[in-house]
């Protein structure tokens, strides 16, 4: 039997309920109790973003960690008819596992310990267990084949796996610091940032329209901060840290993948992303040692009495690895704008939604703020396209 993305993703939704996650996540989380203050323990757990126990309960980038995605296809698509059934089943994958990806990891965080907790040994184990599930990709039968790099070609890499840590490892901590929604608002101005790295560092230049785009994307996340209820320095510093290894990340891939014979040898988009996902997790292991090493013995221990912390971070892991192979699977079927247009739906179904399920602030200017950043950044990524019609 092959063993495929799309399989994954169907067994993750099939056996939540062995991690609590299955039905309305709201009456999950309402109906559990918090882990550390009672005897059961429970893998969903009310605490609010500090850790703390609360009475009541008041989600890349996209695919960030995922590889450079092949563009084209959208004509490819629409003639296979008016309905692609199964581009349907993986948009809703895709978006399912970034949901409950950012719901885990955030219970992850919280349970053990919130703001003064462990985001980078969170962070790097989630990609310890996405790296796990890629070499069992290559070890089963009829799975996947195996890349076959050679050492210079890793060392070719290794600045993309160390941006795609980098980026995975801010974002955690950014969703650690502060609401998941306010992280993904700020993280929605990546735009920003790969247009700066691109013309000034990598000198590609962008071209006017895209830059005129620029302050309605800035705008809107400054308006969306105003009123932030859970704002922090820290969280949107490491927000902003995540969007810049992101937009390096995506310049080096490009890069790379002009070196000759670097696609043949390592075959498949998902082969890629397993190579990266591994040079990405053992790149964190000093990093983690030497941020958080003092403290490993408190974390241990308390994935040991908190079934919730290692539960959350196993089941975060699977998702975050899932449903960024689904997407790369989603966008290699669809051409650019149809990519554009999915991305943006993404962030506002992961902003509204898991603010709603935990209980995050959506204040009225919150809102306004959120949809003028994400309308900007979806026109940005439209512009030229729309420009050049015109001519």
């Amino acid at each position: 039997m092959k063993i495929t993305p799309l399989a994954l993703l169907t067994v993750f939704a099939a056996t939540s309920s062995a991690f609590g996650l299955n039905g309305a996540a709201q009456s999950v989380i309402k109906s559990t109790k918090p882990i550390g203050f009672a005897k059961k323990s429970a893998l969903v757990q009310p605490v609010d973003i500090h850790g703390n126990r609360m009475n009541s309960v008041a989600l890349n980038d996209a695919a960030e960690g995922a590889a450079e995605i092949p563009r084209g296809g959208e004509a490819a698509a629409a003639s296979k008819g008016p309905l692609d059934i199964g581009l349907i089943i993986y948009f809703g994958l895709w978006y399912l596992g970034n949901y409950y990806y950012n719901i885990t990891n955030k219970l992850a965080l919280n349970a053990a310990g919130g703001k003064t907790g462990f985001p980078m040994a969170i962070s790097g184990l989630q990609l310890g267990v996405g790296a796990l599930y890629g070499l069992f990709l290559w070890l089963a039968p009829d799975a996947r084949a195996k890349p076959k790099v050679t050492a210079s070609d890793l060392l070719k890499m290794l600045p993309v796996a160390f941006c795609f840590m980098g980026a995975h490892s801010a974002s955690v901590f950014a969703m650690g610091m502060g609401a998941v929604s306010f992280a993904q608002i700020v993280k929605a101005a990546e735009p920003a940032f790969a247009a700066v790295m691109a013309q000034f560092i990598y000198k590609k230049p962008v071209s006017k329209a895209k830059w005129l785009c620029l302050p309605i994307v800035i705008g809107g996340v400054v308006l969306a901060s105003v009123k932030e209820l859970d704002f922090a320095w820290s969280a949107l510093i490491s927000a902003c840290i995540a969007n810049t290894f992101a937009a390096v990340k995506g310049n080096e891939n490009k890069k790379l993948m002009e070196t000759d014979g670097l696609k043949e040898r390592i075959g498949t988009v998902g082969n890629q992303f397993a190579i990266t996902t591994i040079m990405a997790f053992l790149l964190s292991i000093p990093i983690i040692a030497i941020q958080e090493g003092s403290r490993m013995g408190e974390f241990w221990e308390l994935c040991k009495t908190s079934p919730a912390v290692w539960q959350n971070l196993v089941a975060s892991g699977l998702w975050f690895y899932g449903y960024n192979e689904v997407a790369t699977m989603t966008l290699k079927k669809t051409g650019a704008v149809t990519q554009s247009v999915a991305n943006t739906a993404k962030r506002v179904i992961v902003i509204v939604g898991v603010a709603l399920v935990l209980g995050e602030s959506l204040s009225p200017i919150k809102l306004i703020g959120c949809s003028i950043g994400i309308g900007g950044v979806l026109l940005y990524s439209v512009i030229d396209q729309l420009v050049a019609k015109k001519k």
